[in-house]
């Protein structure tokens, strides 16, 4: 489904870093894309890959994968509330916190993968059940206003922006097998 892409207003000043990463104006494509785009990114990779970090301080490979997958069940559980018309205010959550919880280094690279895969189907299914009146439904998520398609986006932009800093900071000091 085609849609104007999100306007300043739509979401909060911060997001514009994400959503100016999409590119086009078909959001469901550039979701579906995304999808087989991950699923190359990590094939071949192994158990040390996952647990690389370019930094001590730095998640690793497994964390930043299983941060994107919190992330867009988190925007997505904010785009299905406010697309079903909840105008109850949605908190914030601590991207930290959420890591450090979720225990991704006890877990295979490829399971974590798998799950991210399993969460976009999620998420598209959602979009895909959407009536063109749900997407530009606005409620409030963090303090800010947001609509559904900014929502759709954020999802979007959020993992081109972890992507761009594997395949720049963390990919490149690994060597593909």
């Amino acid at each position: 489904m085609k849609n104007p892409r999100p306007s300043p207003g739509d979401y909060a000043p911060y997001a514009e870093q994400y959503i100016l990463l999409v590119t086009g104006d078909d959001i469901l494509a550039s979701l579906t894309a995304q999808l087989k785009q991950t699923a190359t990114l990590f094939s071949g990779r192994s158990e040390r890959d996952g647990n690389f970090r370019y930094a001590p301080d730095k998640w690793s490979v497994k964390e930043v994968v299983g941060h994107i997958a919190d992330t867009e069940r988190i925007f997505a559980y904010r785009a299905l509330r406010i697309a079903r018309g909840d105008q109850t205010p949605l908190e914030g959550f601590e991207q930290e916190d959420y890591v450090r919880g979720a225990r991704f280094g006890a877990r295979k690279l490829a399971d974590l993968v798998e799950e991210y895969a399993d969460v976009r189907q999620a998420s598209l299914a959602l979009f895909r059940s959407l009536g063109e009146e749900a997407w530009p439904r606005r409620g409030v998520a963090s303090g800010n206003p947001v609509t559904v398609l900014a929502l759709a986006y954020l999802i979007a932009g959020h993992e081109l922006h972890h992507r761009k800093i594997l395949d720049e900071r963390y990919f490149p000091a690994i060597p593909r097998a």
